[in-house]
């Protein structure tokens, strides 16, 4: 009653609503700065002023004063009163100032201020319910009478009427009371799921960040490492460049000075023979038997052997070592090779237990494979290998990839890839359905279809590579020393997908991607 009769006093005469900005005229009435601006503006035009409550009028355009203490009630009120103001529902009776209603009738369909509800009549049919802007609208619309009840097989609220006699008789019904506090249940279950939801939203969006920033780390490391690599490259390439055309243009230098000097030989010996041909022929002219017998030149006149150009080759200094140069080639081949394939970007391969031998443990976080040496006791099933074996759960079909493992905690092993067929009681290596790198203590080789070849140089690094161009049908292994060394590449046609193979005879063996 009090809060009622005190809010009227806080409206503005102009707007009807709580003061904002109040000001003050000299006649004693307060209004909205805004409002009083608005009426002091349109007296303007008639030259002369007023005071839109008591008519009071003024000589000249009033100074506004700011009212500060109504201004401060004014909001202690608005913030002691926030849900009538929030509700935007006014008493449907007071007509000269619009007063905020603190209850609804859903009987009379009116909404009522503290002072009207004291006087409203208090029998059971006047349902008072929150202030509502539409009372009328909880009512049967075919009965009239107030929604008291649920129909929780068709999902809709109901009257006396139409459970007693009307469409809903003989339905599943409960009261408004217990069908909300049943919906809050399912609603609160139901919010609480969706905060598990969105909770686990959050971590997936936090891990899909955290990955985009160790993507953008990584591809920052790579760039930097391809950068250094291109840049060491191109120093090797044109130091071996210089190195090839200094050879070239030694060997031509070598050739062109023994050419030369061949050449002055020849050039001394023809002058020689056409001296001796021009000879033979004064000889062959002459008719003095005694003069051609006479001769001091007989038996070497023909002797065209000796002091000549000898064996040319050997005297040019020999051919350019081409097979020299075709080793370099390859090896920058090789070079480019293991470069173009170290900027490819690793798989993230998993494990799959379900393949895994029963006496091959997996790590939780299906990165390692161990030799145990006892039965697990899984079960089995046609994916399960009987001895030393587990495949990944990563599966290609199309596409260049690549993996990584680290050796070094074992000394037997064999890594690889094979198709999904192969038979569950032997090792990669052993058939035509797998290509293996192998190591048995301290022997490396590369193994497929049972037939082992040994590397013949030294192992610096317990780390491999393996990387597949499925299109190609190419299966490369490479050694992760420094340079990357390239050991393998079978070839084939490949007619299946294809999995990563992990076989281990002791110890373990850990992929690194």
């Amino acid at each position: 009653m009090a809060s009622a009769d005190l809010r009227e006093e806080l409206n503005c005469s102009i707007c009807l609503a709580l003061y904002t900005d109040p000001v003050i005229l000299r006649c004693g009435h307060n209004f909205c700065r805004g409002c009083i601006d608005r009426v002091l503006d349109s007296q303007e035009v008639t030259g002369g002023y007023s005071c839109p409550d008591c008519r009071e009028e003024f000589q000249q355009r009033p100074v506004l004063c700011r009212n500060i203490t109504l201004r401060n009630v004014a909001e202690r009120f608005l913030t002691s009163h926030p849900d009538q103001e929030d509700t935007g529902v006014f008493c449907t009776y007071c007509v000269d100032s619009p007063v905020p209603a603190i209850k609804s009738c859903l009987h009379c369909e009116s909404s009522l201020c503290g002072k009207h509800l004291t006087a409203h009549s208090k029998s059971p049919e006047h349902v008072l319910s929150d202030p509502t802007a539409t009372p009328g609208s909880r009512k049967c619309s075919v009965h009239k009478r107030v929604l008291e009840f649920y129909c929780s097989q068709e999902n809709v609220s109901t009257c006396l009427y139409c459970i007693a006699v009307g469409e809903h008789k003989g339905h599943n019904v409960e009261s408004l009371e217990e069908a909300s506090e049943n919906k809050k249940k399912k609603l609160r279950n139901d919010r609480e799921k969706l905060i598990l939801e969105k909770e686990e939203a959050e971590k997936e969006v936090q891990r899909l960040e955290e990955r985009r920033r160790e993507a953008q780390e990584k591809a920052a490391g790579v760039t930097e490492r391809v950068t250094a690599l291109f840049r060491d490259i191109q120093r090797l390439l044109q130091k071996q460049e210089k190195s090839v055309l200094s050879d070239v243009s030694r060997w031509e230098e070598q050739v062109s000075q023994s050419v030369s000097g061949l050449i002055k030989q020849l050039e001394i010996k023809k002058d020689e023979l056409c001296t001796k041909i021009r000879h033979m022929e004064e000889l062959c002219s002459t008719t003095d038997p005694l003069t051609v017998l006479q001769d001091p030149h007989r038996g070497d006149i023909c002797d065209t052997k000796g002091g000549g150009g000898g064996d040319m080759k050997n005297q040019h200094g020999g051919d350019l070592d081409e097979g020299r140069l075709s080793d370099m080639l390859h090896k920058l081949s090789d070079m480019i090779q293991s470069l173009q394939i170290s900027i490819i970007q690793p798989s993230d391969v998993l494990l799959d237990e379900k393949t895994a031998a029963n006496d091959v443990g997996i790590s939780e976080d299906l990165k390692t494979a161990s030799y145990t040496g006892g039965n697990l006791n899984r079960p089995a099933t046609p994916e399960r290998f009987v001895n030393y074996q587990v495949l990944s759960s990563w599966r290609i079909s199309s596409g260049q990839h690549c993996w990584e493992v680290d050796t070094s905690g074992s000394t037997s092993w064999r890594v690889g890839m094979c198709y999904p067929s192969m038979s569950r009681s032997t090792c990669i290596g052993q058939n035509t359905t797998s290509w293996c790198l192998r190591r048995s203590s301290d022997e490396y080789s590369k193994m497929y279809n049972n037939h082992r070849v040994p590397f013949s140089h030294m192992f610096s690094s317990h780390k491999f590579r393996i990387y597949l161009d499925y299109e190609s049908g190419q299966l490369s292994f490479y050694e992760l020393c420094d340079p990357i060394r390239h050991l393998h590449t079978y070839t084939a046609t490949f007619t299946e997908p294809l999995h990563a193979a992990i076989s281990v005879f002791q110890g373990s063996v850990k992929i690194t991607t």
